[in-house]
């Protein structure tokens, strides 16, 4: 039976896996009404367990190591309690399988190297270039989809992330490139780094220390 996360735990773990989230983002994210969030926010706050950070146009909430620590140990203990260890350890198998294909086809849709410069930006111009790239995100995306159906079995705040993946390549086939691996938009890269992150942290992984990591 598929495990449902508690509010607190699904408020605090989309900050850490998000980075920087304001309240709306929060309730977006976790289907828990934006009053319920606009409560638990300020109580974690005096609990030290976020802080909240503005620069340029952009504001919202961010963990704090004591945020980071606490956050760990509801995760430890819903993994626990949920006895979904081996379903989370068999879709990190998988993600990390599809990592390195999602990473040369996100450099790919940047850059696109010619004779004389390795690491000249893809100026967009060569259509079969583009779609290569965007035919292999679909291949990938098809994986997300058979990943996550089983992860979210397991552990239901899992559930959304292939859907995610979708509409940003959807987006991106429509012509708004920057959905491929932009930064300040749900893009296809971004979503997989926040599910990367999940995986970590759930398993409580230190970035980084997974084999075939520099």
């Amino acid at each position: 039976m598929t495990h449902a996360s508690l509010p607190d735990l699904l408020v605090l773990h989309t900050v850490r896996v998000t980075g920087v989230a304001n309240g709306t983002a929060v309730s977006e994210r976790t289907g828990i009404d934006q009053d319920t969030v606009l409560e638990l926010l300020p109580d974690f706050e005096a609990y030290g367990w976020v802080t909240h950070v503005a620069f340029g146009d952009t504001s919202g909430w961010t963990l704090t190591e004591r945020g980071r620590d606490e956050d760990t140990r509801k995760l430890a203990e819903e993994l626990e309690e949920a006895g979904a260890r081996a379903a989370v350890e068999q879709a990190h198998k998988a993600f990390e399988a599809l990592n390195g294909r999602l990473v040369k086809a996100c450099t790919d849709w940047q850059l696109r190297p010619t004779e004389s410069d390795r690491l000249a930006s893809n100026d967009h111009s060569d259509p079969a270039w583009d779609a290569r790239v965007l035919d292999e995100l679909t291949v990938i995306g098809g994986e997300l989809t058979r990943m996550i159906s089983g992860l979210a079995d397991a552990l239901a705040r899992f559930g959304g992330y292939d859907k995610r993946f979708s509409a940003a390549l959807t987006r991106a086939r429509a012509g708004e490139g920057r959905w491929v691996a932009g930064v300040g938009v749900a893009s296809c890269h971004a979503v997989w780094m926040e599910l990367h992150e999940d995986l970590l942290s759930t398993l409580g992984i230190p970035r980084g220390a997974e084999p075939g990591s520099r």
